[in-house]
């Protein structure tokens, strides 16, 4: 069943930003950017002071930084910080928002409490069993790389990859364990996946695909198969879901993924009820179909178009071109744009060397491009993709040429 997506009922009163990552942040400073001067309240499940996550799986892990804290003064900026506080529900009929306080009253919510990691089933309680996505799991994981453990992973996704990687430099045995038959299955096309198998063994690491998990104990994971891996660490990064479970009974519809499913100005189903970054998926004229973006970029650019619509300017469409980047294995891997309806892939460079990339095309326009140790073609693949030149395959296909020199020049007529 299709939404109805709601408007402002009244001017706001108040904004109250469920949510204290890079989404719920950024949109506290667009607020103020805008000039919004009504209260803003910023409430956060955890306790630290609000933080980015990336560095989380690199410099903090491995012991580089103690925190990676905003350099955001919340006070200067007139935001409230409600921190260590969990939110349990939303009554949008009264208008408050529901806490392990008590209920917050909100003219505008901002629903931005991101995704949450899935669990890997029977490990619940078995010691030494982690997950990567809060600054406290990043602290305990790092005194596993600390005292060099065995550690096994499960998943060779984008955390997976990146904290193996963490994990070799660290000087730690790694073993990667992945259900399909090559690494970033979820992400990417098996043709451009495969070879980045062989940065595993280049590393020291063992990767294990075709392969899953039968139980964890104490000290060893042991696959379907009967084999037996020594773990005095097991890591589980099987991907993230939408953490939206508070939102029921609500109202605001959710899709099939648990996503709030945000219109293109990011409102919600109900009324001065917005969603923004991990936990919102939202209709993209550009590629015509609904997205889920669980990476940073999305919850930076969001807020923007979020605020500018509780704050009442001329509404603003999102459509971004999606990105994101992986620092795995000594390579810097970058994306941008989706794929999915692509007819046509163009290779720029030898997968097997350190640099090189891939473009897609649709009826000869850029819809995305993964970049790895070229960031140049990142940086100009994305400029056309926002721009939907036609490009010229053959130029697109030669290394040499820059990608921004492929676009196929109109012919003039006389």
């Amino acid at each position: 069943m299709s939404a109805v997506y709601g408007d402002r009922v009244s001017e706001p009163r108040n904004v109250v930003i469920a949510g204290a990552g890079m989404a719920g942040v950024q949109t506290a400073v667009a607020l103020r950017d805008q000039g919004f001067t009504g209260p803003v309240t910023l409430i956060g499940e955890e306790p630290h002071q609000p933080y980015d996550r990336p560095p989380l799986s690199k410099s903090v892990l491995l012991g580089k930084a103690d925190g990676s804290a905003f350099d955001v003064d919340f006070g200067a900026l007139g935001v409230e910080l409600l921190l260590g506080c969990e939110v349990t529900g939303v009554r949008p009929h009264d208008r408050e928002l529901d806490t392990a306080r008590g209920p917050v009253p909100y003219g505008s919510l901002v629903v931005a409490t991101g995704a949450g990691p899935v669990t890997l089933p029977g490990s619940e309680g078995v010691p030494d069993v982690h997950l990567l996505r809060t600054l406290d799991d990043a602290g305990r994981l790092r005194a596993v790389l600390a005292e060099r453990r065995d550690v096994v992973v499960v998943g060779a996704g984008w955390i997976g990859a990146e904290f193996a990687t963490a994990a070799r430099e660290a000087g730690c045995a790694v073993t990667v364990v992945e259900a399909a038959g090559r690494p970033l299955a979820g992400a990417l096309p098996a043709e451009i996946a495969a070879p980045m198998a062989d940065w595993y063994a280049d590393s020291g690491a063992e990767l294990v695909t075709h392969a899953r998990v039968a139980r964890v104990e104490p000290g060893a994971v042991v696959l379907e198969s009967g084999r037996r891996l020594p773990a005095g660490a097991v890591l589980v990064g099987i991907g993230a879901r939408p953490a939206t479970g508070w939102l029921a009974g609500s109202g605001i519809a959710l899709g099939a993924d648990g996503s709030v499913t945000a219109d293109e100005r990011l409102r919600t189903s109900v009324a001065n009820v917005y969603a923004v970054g991990d936990c919102a998926s939202f209709p993209s004229r550009r590629y015509g179909e609904r997205l889920l973006v669980h990476h940073w970029d999305n919850a930076l650019q969001g807020p923007r178009t979020v605020a500018a619509d509780v704050i009442g300017e001329t509404p603003q469409i999102y459509d971004p071109v999606p990105y994101f980047w992986s620092e795995q294995f000594g390579r810097f891997v970058q994306y941008a744009g989706h794929h999915a309806a692509a007819d046509t892939l163009i290779r720029r460079g030898d997968p097997s060397g350190p640099a090189w990339s891939v473009c897609w095309l649709r009826e000869e326009r850029l819809v995305a491009v993964l970049a790895v140790g070229r960031p140049r073609d990142l940086a100009q693949g994305r400029k056309l993709i926002e721009s939907g030149a036609p490009v010229d395959p053959v130029r697109a296909a030669d290394p040499a040429v820059p990608l921004k020199s492929a676009v196929r020049r109109e012919v003039s007529r006389p």
